[in-house]
């Protein structure tokens, strides 16, 4: 192999061809020391964890965390966690969000240290780690947001950024709590087909379809703060979106997205979320189903995935605090380009947290 690189190095040796830039430093330190790597955080004596590059250890080897990142027991000493919550028992149609958070890290493999559009440095900024998933209880959703709550609670505590991967979006209700906690009320970019703010489904106020109504209700949101965007299909009422706006939130319907940029937007949207704390909950179901279709209640006439990924990249300056990417149910689509969507936007989501390093 030294033989190969010494021959893609164009006749020069190795260390003299990867020293001439911290990057091109830390390339050489993978093909040197193998798969786990870290790297120096200037002043501090801290490490980060760096992924093993694919350019020296292969996609399908190793066990499939999440950006092929180290797995932790916790989020202590770290930045920023992904961390999957394997439920699926709020949904109201199609199952199987519970193996969203599996197939996304395996889908992951395919992410690569740096943020070529936006030339962010993750690894060179954040410690951050794959801490697995809460430990569900599939027979009792209520019971399982409890469990979601006290684990957020936890990881909370440390100081360390969730970044979720679900599950449906029941999931969004707990970790909220235990957000609020924190922080108190915060501000919200909800990214959905759904407004998610219905009171009562079949008899059940826990549900994928009631998360945002029950936050209002427990003064989890700051109201003002608050933007959903791109919400659209048919409803119940004649303005499906009458309550959102009623709270003071910001409704955006997909058709005022149709056919362009978002830049514009997000724009409006930092504006309007100002300095204080932030929560991002993405739907996978947001994406038009013929781009993402391995999801539980698609709505057809959605955002393309270049409008998904503006979205993200316009919450770049805000004071996120948690993310999450949701609703991603691999059997309704074979391809596996639903959770290879869903780890590139929760990459994207690494990418604008703050303290983020940009080249």
């Amino acid at each position: 192999m030294f033989s190969t690189v010494r021959k893609l190095c164009f006749g020069r040796s190795v260390p003299e061809f990867f020293s001439s830039t911290p990057r091109q430093a830390l390339t050489l330190a993978r093909f040197r020391r193998g798969p786990r790597v870290s790297l120096h955080r200037e002043c501090s004596g801290r490490r980060y964890n760096v992924p093993p590059s694919a350019e020296f250890v292969a996609r399908v080897s190793g066990i499939p965390t999440m950006a092929k990142l180290p797995f932790r027991e916790s989020a202590d000493g770290l930045d920023a966690a992904f961390v999957g919550v394997p439920i699926d028992t709020g949904t109201s149609n199609r199952p199987g969000a519970r193996f969203g958070p599996r197939q996304i890290r395996v889908e992951s493999a395919m992410l690569r240290a740096y943020n070529s559009g936006t030339r962010a440095a993750p690894y060179e900024s954040l410690m951050v780690a794959d801490i697995g998933d809460v430990n569900v209880n599939v027979y009792d959703l209520k019971d399982t947001c409890r469990r979601i709550r006290e684990a957020y609670r936890k990881i909370l505590a440390t100081g360390c950024i969730p970044l979720t991967m679900g599950g449906d979006h029941t999931i969004a209700y707990p970790i909220l709590q235990a957000v609020a906690e924190k922080y108190g009320p915060v501000g919200l970019v909800h990214v959905d087909a759904h407004a998610d703010t219905s009171d009562v489904v079949l008899g059940e106020k826990i549900g994928h379809g009631t998360p945002f109504r029950r936050c209002v209700e427990e003064g989890l949101l700051d109201c003002k703060r608050v933007v959903q965007i791109g919400l659209r299909g048919s409803g119940y009422s004649a303005d499906s979106y009458e309550w959102s706006r009623a709270q003071g939130f910001r409704v955006v319907q997909v058709e005022e997205c149709w056919f362009k940029s978002l830049a514009p937007l997000m724009s409006e949207v930092r504006a309007q979320m100002g300095s204080g704390p932030v929560y991002l909950s993405f739907d996978i179901d947001a994406l038009d189903p013929g781009f993402a279709p391995g999801t539980g209640t698609p709505e057809i006439a959605g955002l393309t995935p270049i409008q998904g990924v503006e979205i993200i990249r316009g919450c770049r300056g805000l004071n996120l605090v948690g993310c999450d990417l949701v609703e991603v149910s691999p059997p309704y689509d074979t391809t596996g380009n639903t959770a290879l969507t869903g780890a590139n936007l929760l990459f994207e989501m690494l990418c604008v947290l703050p303290k983020m390093k940009y080249y």
